[in-house]
C-alpha cells in the first residue's frame, strides 16, 4: 500500500505529460486539417481537379470562302480522329505500338507520329490517325484501358465543292511546317492547317480564327471519362470573293481538255469575275497529303496541272499586243489615227525579210484598219517609229507588266524589254529586235491577267487594277468602286481609234474574228485576236506560209483573244490563252464570246458580306460532335 501511495504522484505526472502531448498533437492536426479544408480549400480543390480534369487547346475552325453571291467555294467537313496525350502515358512508345496493333498505320504515318512526339511538348496532343471509320473507333473504345492518353475526337477537313474548277485561284491548305509550329504553339495543334496557295494563302490570317479549349475528365489510367466543357473558339472570317461561280464554271468547261487560261474582269473596277487555269487539280488532296502516285502523275503530265497559267503563265502575246503598240505610238505622236503605211506582205530590213501573215499584203492601211485586219507590216513600221522604250512604258501604264494589285501570291509581273535592259546584259539591240516586239513576239512575256488588265484599261481609260477579295468578314474591301481608279490621262481621240479598230475586228467582215460577234441584238463586243509562235520556222517555211496545224502539238502556236463589251458602256474585259491552240480566232475567241454572253445575262450584284448560299450538307460552320 505504501509502495502504491509513493508511485501514484509519478503516474499522475506521466499521464498528464502524455495527455498533454496527445492533446498538442491532436490540436496541431486539427489546426492543419482546418487550414487545409477551410482556409486553403480553394488551393487543394484546384490541385485535385488538375489530377482528374485535363484541359487542351482546340485548333480553330477555318473560315469559309464564298463567291460574290455567297456560294461556298471552300468549307469544312466533320470527321473523326484519334489523338494522344503523351503526358498521360508513362510509356508513349508502348502505347503507340498497341494502338498500331488495333488501327493500321502506314509507314508515313508512323514517321509523322515519331516526328511529332519528338518535336511537341508532352501536353500538346499528337494526331495518331485521321479519318477514322466506325470499326476503328470501336476497337479504340473497347481497348481504352490499354491505351492511356488515347482518345477519339472530332476534327474538320477542308473541302472544295468546285474541285479543280477553282483549284489555282482558291488554293489549298496543308499542315504547318516545324518552323511555323516552333514560332506559334497554336500551329502544333492537331488539325491545324495553313494556306499554301491562292486565296487560302493570301487571306490565311483572316481565315485561321482563334483556338478553343476543351475540358475532359480522365481516370487514373489517363482514359477520358467524359467531356466537361468545350469552347470551339472563334471560327475564321468568311472571305467573300468577287468571283461569280457560274462564270468560273463556264470558263473551266470551255477550256476543258486544253492547257490554257481565261480571265474576266469587271472593266469598271477591276473585280475578277472569273479566273480559270486548266487543267486543274484536286485541292483536297493536300489536306491529308498527296499520294505519291498522284504526285508522280502530275509531274509527268505535259499540260502541267499545278501551273497557274492565269496569273503566272508567261507568254509572248502575239497580235493581242498590237493595241499596246498602237497606244504607245499614238500617245507619243509617232503616228496619228490617219497615218498610213504600205503593206506589200513583207518588210525587208537589211538581209532579213519580216513577213505579214497575209503574204499578198494589205496595201495602204491606217491604225484602225491595221488592228481590224491585224496587219503585221503596219506594226513593224509603227514599232520602229515608236521605239522599244516607249512601247515598254505603255505596257507598264496599261498593266501588261509591273506589279498589279491582285491579292494573290505568286502573280508574275511579266516582261517587256528596253534598251537599258539589253545594255545591262551586253546585248546589241537592233531594229530587227524592235520589229518583232511590235507584233508581240521576241522577248515580250505577259500573263493572261496582264492582257485582261490592258483590255479593261483601254475600254475605260482608267487605271483599274485586278482584285479578288470583295469582303473579309463584314469589311468590304477597297477598289470595288469605279471612282477608286484614276484616269490614265489618254487623249480620247487616240483611245477612240484603238477601240474602233478592236470593234471592227469582231463586227466587220474584214475583221479577223467576225465569226465571234455577239448575237444579242444591239450589244457589241470589241476584241483582238492573237497567234504567237513557240517554234522558229525557217525563212522558207515563212515564205511558203507554212500551215502550223501540221506541226506536233507542242510546236503549234499559242492562241489568244482579248475583248471588252458592251462597246458603248464597257463593263466586261476578257483575256483567253490556249497553249498550242494554233489560232486565236478559232479557239480562244469563242470562249471569250461565251463568257461575255453569259455575263450580260447574269445578275452580278454582290450579296451582303457574310451571306452563305447553297451550302452542301457536308459543310459545317462549327466543329463538335453532334
Amino acid at each position: 500500500m505504501k509502495r502504491e501511495r509513493e508511485l501514484r504522484p509519478i503516474f499522475s505526472r506521466r499521464a498528464l505529460l502524455l495527455g498533454s502531448v496527445q492533446l498538442a498533437a491532436f490540436g496541431a492536426l486539427g489546426v492543419r486539417l482546418y487550414r487545409m479544408q477551410v482556409l486553403q480549400h480553394g488551393k487543394y480543390a484546384t490541385l485535385a481537379k488538375q489530377n482528374s480534369v485535363n484541359e487542351r487547346l482546340l485548333a480553330p475552325l477555318r473560315g469559309m470562302i464564298t463567291d460574290r453571291h455567297g456560294t461556298i467555294l471552300a468549307g469544312n467537313k466533320q470527321h473523326w480522329r484519334a489523338l494522344f496525350m503523351m503526358i498521360q502515358a508513362p510509356d508513349p512508345a508502348a502505347v503507340i505500338d498497341r494502338f498500331a496493333g488495333l488501327v493500321s498505320l502506314s509507314d508515313g504515318e508512323r514517321q509523322r507520329i515519331a516526328h511529332d512526339i519528338a518535336g511537341k511538348p508532352r501536353y500538346v496532343p499528337v494526331l495518331l490517325k485521321d479519318y477514322l471509320d466506325w470499326s476503328d473507333m470501336a476497337r479504340i473504345e473497347v481497348n481504352a484501358t490499354d491505351l492511356p492518353g488515347v482518345f477519339v475526337d472530332v476534327g474538320a477537313s477542308r473541302v472544295y465543292p468546285m474541285g479543280d474548277t477553282m483549284s489555282h485561284t482558291i488554293g489549298y491548305v496543308a499542315r504547318p511546317t516545324q518552323a511555323q509550329a516552333a514560332l506559334n504553339p497554336v500551329f502544333a495543334l492537331p488539325g491545324m492547317r495553313v494556306g499554301r496557295a491562292g486565296v487560302e494563302r493570301a487571306r490565311d490570317d483572316a481565315l485561321r480564327g482563334d483556338p478553343g479549349i476543351v475540358q475532359t475528365e480522365v481516370n487514373a489510367h489517363g482514359t477520358v471519362v467524359r467531356v466537361l466543357d468545350r469552347d470551339n473558339g472563334t471560327q475564321g472570317a468568311t472571305v467573300q470573293l468577287t468571283i461569280d461561280a457560274g462564270l468560273q464554271s463556264l470558263a473551266a468547261q470551255k477550256l476543258a481538255g486544253q492547257a490554257g487560261a481565261a480571265v474576266m474582269l469587271d472593266a469598271t473596277n477591276g473585280a475578277v469575275l472569273a479566273m480559270s487555269s486548266q487543267p486543274g487539280f484536286d485541292p483536297t488532296l493536300f489536306d491529308a497529303g498527296v499520294p505519291e502516285a498522284v504526285w508522280q502523275r502530275w509531274m509527268e503530265d505535259p499540260k502541267r496541272p499545278l501551273n497557274d497559267r492565269a496569273t503566272g503563265g508567261l507568254y509572248a502575246p502575239g497580235s493581242t499586243f498590237k493595241p499596246n503598240v498602237a497606244m504607245a505610238a499614238l500617245e507619243c505622236g509617232a503616228i496619228t489615227p490617219s497615218t498610213q503605211f504600205f503593206c506589200p506582205g513583207y518588210l525587208k530590213l537589211g538581209n532579213h525579210i519580216f513577213y505579214c501573215w497575209r503574204h499578198q499584203g494589205h496595201g495602204s492601211i491606217n491604225v484602225v484598219n491595221a488592228l481590224q485586219q491585224s496587219c503585221d507590216v503596219f506594226f513593224y513600221h509603227t514599232a520602229l517609229a515608236t521605239g522599244i522604250d516607249r512601247i515598254a512604258a505603255m505596257g507598264r501604264k496599261l498593266g501588261l507588266i509591273g506589279p498589279l494589285p491582285l491579292d494573290l501570291p505568286g502573280v508574275s509581273q511579266g516582261f517587256l524589254p528596253t534598251r537599258r535592259w539589253a545594255r545591262d546584259r551586253r546585248l546589241v539591240w537592233t531594229k530587227g529586235n524592235t520589229v518583232i516586239q511590235g507584233i508581240g513576239q521576241g522577248y515580250t512575256q505577259v500573263t493572261p491577267l496582264g492582257l485582261a488588265t490592258m483590255t479593261a484599261r483601254i475600254a475605260t481609260g482608267r487605271a483599274v487594277g485586278p482584285h479578288i477579295a470583295g469582303a473579309v468578314g463584314d469589311v468590304v474591301q477597297s477598289g470595288n468602286g469605279p471612282d477608286d481608279w484614276p484616269s490614265l490621262g489618254f487623249d480620247m481621240r487616240n483611245l477612240a481609234a484603238v477601240r474602233q479598230g478592236m470593234f471592227d475586228v469582231v463586227n466587220t467582215q474584214l475583221g479577223t474574228d467576225y465569226a465571234s460577234r455577239l448575237t444579242i441584238p444591239g450589244v457589241f463586243m470589241a476584241g483582238k485576236t492573237g497567234t504567237a509562235q513557240v517554234h522558229d520556222l525557217s525563212q522558207a517555211q515563212e515564205k511558203a506560209n507554212y500551215d502550223d496545224a501540221k506541226l506536233p502539238w507542242k510546236f503549234r502556236p499559242n492562241a489568244f483573244f482579248i475583248a471588252f463589251a458592251p462597246t458603248d458602256v464597257p463593263r466586261f474585259a476578257v483575256a483567253v490563252a490556249v497553249e498550242h491552240g494554233n489560232e486565236g480566232a478559232a479557239v480562244s475567241a469563242p470562249i471569250a464570246q461565251a463568257l461575255i454572253t453569259a455575263a450580260l445575262t447574269r445578275n452580278l450584284t454582290p450579296a451582303p458580306p457574310g451571306t452563305i448560299q447553297s451550302a452542301p450538307q457536308a459543310l459545317i460552320s462549327e466543329a463538335g460532335p453532334a
